[in-house]
């Protein structure tokens, strides 16, 4: 099974932030080697990060036109940051993976979804 893993961002601090200048050389060293080790486990695929919230632009259509909207549809807290792709046996493997995901321990959260297999 195919499993698409959405990172939330939620409240994880990142590079260049002074969330993320808070932290110690060895916290930050700890999430980057997080997130290599979890991007070398089998089956893993890698997606990448995005930018911020800020940046998106949310497209939608009413009465045949196009609005676009600056910023995310959802409120910051539950934008998604990153996402990649794990190959997998089960959905247990997945929430292992996902548990992994140092985003998850540090005030964001990871979605699961099966892909449709055609």
């Amino acid at each position: 099974m195919k499993y698409m893993l959405l990172i939330y961002q939620g409240t994880t601090p990142l590079p260049g932030t002074p969330e993320w200048d808070a932290l110690s050389q060895e916290e930050q060293g700890k999430v980057y080697a997080g997130y290599q080790a979890v991007n070398q486990t089998p089956g893993m695929t890698p997606g990448d990060q995005m930018q911020g919230p800020k940046t998106a632009t949310t497209v939608r259509v009413q009465d045949g036109r196009t609005l676009t909207t600056d910023g995310p549809f959802v409120e910051l807290k539950e934008a998604v940051g990153g996402y990649c792709f794990l190959e997998a046996d089960n959905i247990d493997a997945a929430i292992e993976l996902a548990g992994r995901i140092p985003a998850a321990a540090l005030g964001g959260a990871v979605e699961i979804r099966p892909l449709v297999e055609q």
